[in-house]
């Protein structure tokens, strides 16, 4: 195969999945909102600035995301069609951390840098611990277990 049709079977490869990615998480309006899930966002977003919202589907489920600052810091509640809570994302300041998961996280992001930690809670209980690292340019995460440990699974 010549150098041009390998870019563009690539090419059309990395569209195809951009285009997938964006059809699973779509930006909506609030007024599109279920009435279940808008009561929940009202309860929720008390004192916040929303930032927006989108629509997920993800293993044949429909969720929403409630993207919101409060007190300072980004807040993500993902709520399900009935307005139940399934996952809440919230920024935790660096220093504020317990000692064991800032290491736990900083062992897993290796000589890469935490740039943003957030917790992860879910059915009211913290699971996780996940920060976004930065190395040589390139963006991911990481996670560790509320004792700084590393998981079985990502959350």
């Amino acid at each position: 195969m010549n150098t041009q049709s390998t870019r563009t079977i690539m090419l059309i490869v990395g569209l195809s999945f951009v285009a997938s990615v964006a059809a699973q998480e779509k930006k909506i309006k609030r007024s599109d909102l279920p009435a279940a899930v808008e009561k929940t966002v009202a309860a929720q977003s008390v004192g916040a600035t929303i930032k927006g919202f989108s629509k997920e589907n993800e293993k044949g489920q429909t969720y929403y995301e409630a993207e919101m600052i409060v007190n300072g810091h980004s807040r993500d509640v993902l709520i399900d069609t009935n307005g139940a809570i399934v996952e809440v994302e919230e920024q935790v300041a660096m220093d504020a951390l317990p000692a064991d998961v800032k290491a736990g996280l900083q062992a897993r992001a290796g000589q890469g840098k935490l740039v943003k930690v957030e917790t992860i809670t879910k059915k009211d209980k913290l699971v996780a611990y996940e920060a976004q690292v930065t190395k040589g340019g390139k963006k991911s995460e990481v996670q560790v277990g509320p004792d700084g440990k590393p998981l079985a699974h990502e959350e």
